[in-house]
């Protein structure tokens, strides 16, 4: 089955309703949600903040924390899913902040990509190194462990309504 179906299903059983807020993905995972029918019950919006400044208007993540631990990091995807979830009507926020490539930042590798996932109590944050494995690839397996990340929240039920 789909992956992007059975978070559809999952959702629907547990009355989850899902944000994202994206970064280096650019509303990837959006799309793969709605790319499947019947997402509008599951769905409610997602924000799209690849600069600092999105970050911190839209989603109001703090300036403090972008300048102590760069927009790369746990502690950032954090505070989107946070403001994610404040700005909508969802139950369960993802979010994505990393470097898709190509090349890498001073301290920070290429391919590595942050996630934080929030249902407004409980946060899990984590970070995958997809390793240099080109642009086009990084953010397709960022989405795919995104909706990974939800699809095993729901099921553990974080995020029910």
């Amino acid at each position: 089955m789909d992956v992007s179906l059975e978070l559809l299903e999952a959702a629907r059983r547990h009355g989850a309703i899902i944000a994202t807020a994206e970064s280096c993905t650019g509303g990837m995972i959006s799309a793969a949600i709605t790319d499947t029918a019947g997402s509008s019950e599951i769905f409610d919006r997602g924000f799209v903040t690849y600069t600092n400044s999105a970050k911190v208007e839209i989603l109001g993540v703090s300036e403090k924390l972008l300048l102590a631990h760069g927009a790369v990091s746990e502690e950032v995807a954090a505070e989107m899913a946070l403001g994610a979830l404040r700005h909508s009507g969802a139950t369960l926020a993802v979010a994505t902040t990393g470097i898709a490539g190509p090349g890498a930042s001073d301290f920070k590798p290429e391919g590595r990509v942050c996630f934080g996932i929030s249902d407004g109590e409980t946060i899990f944050t984590e970070t995958v190194e997809f390793g240099a494995i080109g642009r086009a690839n990084v953010r397709k397996a960022a989405v795919d462990h995104a909706i990974r990340l939800l699809l095993r929240s729901i099921e553990n039920g974080v995020g029910d309504h």
